[in-house]
């Protein structure tokens, strides 16, 4: 291409906006920095309210597991899939399970007292250390050969406007939640250009029609097939969302109102937009580190479009014996896993910008929850569901283990990127290092 040293040099140079810098990044020549070393990526995905241990877990442990009903969505990926049961919450302290559920999930640590009341006689306030995601992404962001625009990306559906410890599961601190960004619209202005008029939305690529002519001039012609591969998913992501504008649901889309929460037959369209996005930011190399959180803990999702009319936190609350309640949890379980299986979809088949491979192969799902079963409200067996390639885990297994902490798994995802910690969380369930038999 070039002997320019770095894209700062290839903007200055050739007078290029900095709203250019995002169909740049992924093209292999612009890769100064990282020449040589693999892009790591991981997505962390929530659902609230436990499973359905009888139609969630694999009855065999090792290789060749059955994949039971709330988990078939991953059939296509089951050589790709590592299913760990066992891994527990110890966390204790303030707040009832939901609240520490949520909050100490990727943190691994207490919540700090508080005031808000749940379900328990202790009230509790937010967690009072940062988040697994954001540890990794601090740990990427220290370094010119990882670094990305944003590091991590916050994507949501359906969270409530409302920000409280059953709300927030990424933390950059003790006392400091992150909110997701449920509105795909304004993740899209985050990606590629602030959108001045919701109502109108100007072409990101139309803005950058002159620089990226220019750009594809100064480039090799891998270069150009690279770029003209980004800026028609760029392309496609702007119709996708004009479209979506143009669906009458009752209320704005994906924009929810307040008092409007439960009236969720957008979730489908919301989630894929999302999904979308996300894809697309790594793609551009915008960041390695991006979680997706459905509603919250003690989600009340309504899924009017399985046929299911019930709250999921009022199904999660009746008795095992209730056997039509157990079918819905099933199928909204099973639909929470299409969700990601949805995702590992898109990252198979989007190649790697540089050639080798494909996203998925470079990328770690993995799918959680804050409880193991809601009728109980138990911190045991928290499903920890693993998909992808990014760690150099070995896939294509059922684990189980006997009540580890789950700050064990957490300091693994840290290992995974070289990141070597000794302790994440408390440190009481850190002494016997990382969580075994997963490499």
């Amino acid at each position: 291409m070039t002997n320019r040293s770095t894209r700062r040099d290839f903007l200055r140079d050739l007078g290029l906006s900095a709203a250019a810098l995002p169909f740049l990044t992924s093209l292999p020549s612009f890769e100064f920095e990282t020449k040589g070393l693999r892009k790591q990526r991981l997505v962390i995905l929530f659902s609230p309210d436990g499973i359905v241990p009888n139609t969630f877990w694999p009855d065999k442990v090792g290789t060749g597991f059955d994949l039971k009903e709330s988990l078939k969505p991953l059939e296509a990926f089951r050589d790709r899939t590592l299913v760990l049961r066992g891994v527990c919450d110890r966390v204790r302290g303030d707040g009832d399970n939901h609240m520490r559920g949520i909050g100490c999930l990727l943190t691994g640590t207490e919540l700090f007292p508080g005031n808000v009341q749940g379900g328990s006689d202790t009230p509790a306030g937010w967690a009072s250390g940062l988040s697994i995601d954001q540890e990794i992404k601090n740990y990427l962001q220290k370094s010119a050969a990882t670094r990305t625009r944003f590091g991590s990306l916050e994507f949501g559906v359906m969270v409530p406007d409302h920000a409280d410890t059953w709300t927030r599961m990424v933390y950059a601190g003790p006392n400091k939640p992150i909110a997701p960004i449920d509105d795909p619209y304004q993740m899209f202005g985050k990606l590629y250009g602030q959108l001045k008029d919701q109502e109108s939305l100007k072409s990101v690529l139309d803005d950058l029609r002159d620089d990226l002519a220019k750009v594809k001039r100064n480039v090799s012609a891998a270069d150009r097939k690279i770029l003209d591969e980004h800026t028609t998913l760029v392309r496609e992501m702007e119709r996708e969302i004009l479209s979506a504008r143009t669906v009458d649901v009752g209320h704005r889309v994906p924009q929810i109102e307040p008092g409007v929460r439960q009236e969720n037959d957008n979730i489908p369209k919301i989630s894929k937009l999302q999904i979308d996005l996300l894809v697309s930011s790594f793609v551009a190399d915008a960041a390695r580190v991006a979680t997706l959180q459905y509603t919250n803990s003690v989600g009340q999702a309504r899924m009017t479009w399985l046929g299911i009319k019930e709250g999921q936190h009022d199904l999660s609350h009746e008795p095992d014996s209730n056997q039509e309640a157990q079918d819905k949890l099933t199928k909204i379980n099973e639909w929470y896993c299409s969700q990601v299986a949805y995702l590992a979809q898109r990252l198979a088949e989007t190649k790697e910008p540089d050639g080798h491979g494909t996203l998925l192969d470079n990328t770690l799902i993995v799918w959680t929850n804050e409880l193991g079963k809601g009728n109980s409200h138990t911190l045991e067996d928290i499903p920890f569901v693993l998909v992808g390639g990014g760690l150099g885990f070995r896939m294509g297994r059922s684990l189980k283990y006997d009540r580890l902490p789950h700050n064990r798994l957490l300091m693994a995802f840290a290992h995974g990127f070289g990141h070597r910690v000794k302790q994440f969380g408390n440190p009481d369930f850190c002494g016997a290092g990382v969580l075994p038999n997963l490499t």
